[in-house]
């Protein structure tokens, strides 16, 4: 029955191949996780730039990724590179997004707006060219819906282990590099540019890893996508509504954790008064919830199911929020519950952020039930699309607030108007834009046992043929 099942597509991994995928989000992590959480800090206390220069520059670098991401996902479909589909753009891409990586985070130029402009830009185009086949990579190894799930959870555990790293380790390591391991989140160019080289160099023998444990099984035929076009990325949007569904999701999630990511420095540093050692606590906080949750997704999903655990993660993350803003209104707030509301925060943010990862491949299969065809390229350039959008909206939201509410990046004391705007980028605007994605995921209609009847189905249909 096993043999005749994998004949079916539904594989099962070894524990070596599961940590080999989960290995490209770690490394994706290392490398882009920084860009994400810490950019706006150096552009603004490092590099010298003004908070409205960097919004301006993040909606341009978005914006182009909105038109990039179709093409991305329509070139890898009709494509077959010769080291495989989608993993063979772990190999051609990684040497240079590393580099550009390491480039945004150089200080030779500052503060050249040109300089930014081409570095991050680049930067975020070519992060596209490997997060849309890795994306993509996750349906085309097995379509059995509980591997799914246990490859979902192993790749969220790796990517939150770079997240830690980055979150946690990154202070440390430029605070390490700079010798101030004492005092507030360091501003030495030089340390910010070695640690960046770091994280990088790592995440890219990370990628050739990954590389060398995919296998890629569940695939369409090279003359079945072969007149995939840019438009379908809309047709297959129109007529998809699970994807729709998953999309919007994608955009308040993900605008969610940019505006929430990139404020922890200020609030750390401005609200709180903390050090350094303290902020890696507190960012450490963000991922540590993944070690003790991930592993438990595929029982806890068995045990409430898919939407009650949205809905119970989803919640908790909210409290958590709510938490640390009345937390951070006290005269004098206590570290100790700043780490517990981010941990109650973190764990359902984690949980909820993480398994929608999942739920991709399900709407690959519902996509070529309804249509015949696999064009798993494009369903993960469309959710890149709008995952891209979500980081859009943060990285217009946190600079403009800085902006609005007078940040001063000359010093660690604010004004009270200004430490309330870090507030609302930290607690308020992330709250409530997980009560919309409540709201949306509401509306998700792919049950397990829905999904694993239209994938037999499919698979019917290849052996009739």
């Amino acid at each position: 029955m096993a043999n005749e099942q994998e004949a079916k597509g539904f594989y099962k991994l070894s524990w070596l191949q599961r940590i080999g995928f989960g290995s490209g989000d770690l490394a994706q992590n290392l490398i882009f996780q920084v860009i994400c959480t810490y950019l706006l800090f150096f552009y603004t206390d490092v590099y010298g730039l003004t908070p409205s220069a960097v919004a301006v520059m993040f909606t341009v670098g978005n914006v182009a990724n909105v038109i990039w991401d179709p093409i991305v996902g329509t070139l890898i479909d009709k494509s077959n590179p010769r080291y495989g589909k989608y993993r063979s753009y772990l190999l051609y891409v990684g040497i240079p997004l590393s580099g550009f990586a390491i480039l945004c985070f150089y200080n030779g130029f500052a503060p050249s707006l040109l300089y930014a402009y081409v570095t991050y830009v680049g930067m975020q185009l070519l992060y596209t060219f490997i997060n849309v086949p890795y994306g993509a990579l996750n349906s085309s190894l097995t379509r059995d819906t509980d591997e799914i799930t246990i490859l979902t959870s192993v790749r969220m555990f790796m990517a939150n282990v770079g997240g830690l790293a980055v979150n946690s380790g990154l202070p440390l390591i430029i605070a390490f590099i700079a010798g101030s391991a004492a005092d507030s989140l360091p501003k030495e160019p030089s340390a910010w540019f070695t640690a960046m080289s770091i994280y990088a160099l790592v995440g890219l023998c990370l990628l050739v890893f990954c590389f060398t444990q995919c296998k890629e099984r569940v695939v369409m035929d090279a003359k079945d996508t072969e007149d995939v076009k840019v438009s379908d990325l809309w047709m297959e949007f129109v007529r998809n509504r699970p994807l729709r569904i998953i999309a919007f999701f994608f955009i308040t999630a993900f605008a969610m954790m940019s505006v929430g990511n990139a404020a922890g420095a200020y609030f750390i540093n401005s609200n709180l008064g903390g050090t350094a050692q303290q902020l890696s606590i507190f960012m450490a906080l963000g991922s540590i919830p993944a070690f003790i949750f991930m592993p438990l997704v595929p029982a806890i999903k068995k045990a409430v199911g898919k939407k009650n655990m949205f809905y119970l993660f989803l919640g908790a993350a909210i409290v958590g929020m709510a938490m640390l803003y009345f937390i951070a209104k006290m005269e004098n707030p206590s570290m100790m519950l700043v780490y517990i509301a981010q941990f109650i925060k973190s764990t359902g943010v984690i949980v909820a952020t993480g398994y929608m990862w999942a739920l991709v491949p399900e709407v690959i299969s519902y996509g070529e039930y309804t249509t015949g065809r696999r064009i798993s390229g494009i369903v993960n350039a469309l959710t890149g699309l709008f995952f891209k959008a979500g980081m859009t909206f943060g990285s217009i939201v946190g600079p403009a607030i800085l902006g609005f509410v007078g940040y001063n990046s000359e010093t660690i004391e604010q004004t009270p108007f200004a430490q309330e705007g870090i507030l609302w980028l930290v607690c308020v605007i992330p709250a409530a834009l997980l009560c919309l994605a409540l709201f949306i995921i509401s509306n998700y209609e792919l049950t397990d046992e829905k999904i694993d009847q239209i994938n037999r189905e499919i698979e019917a249909r290849h052996k009739s043929e």
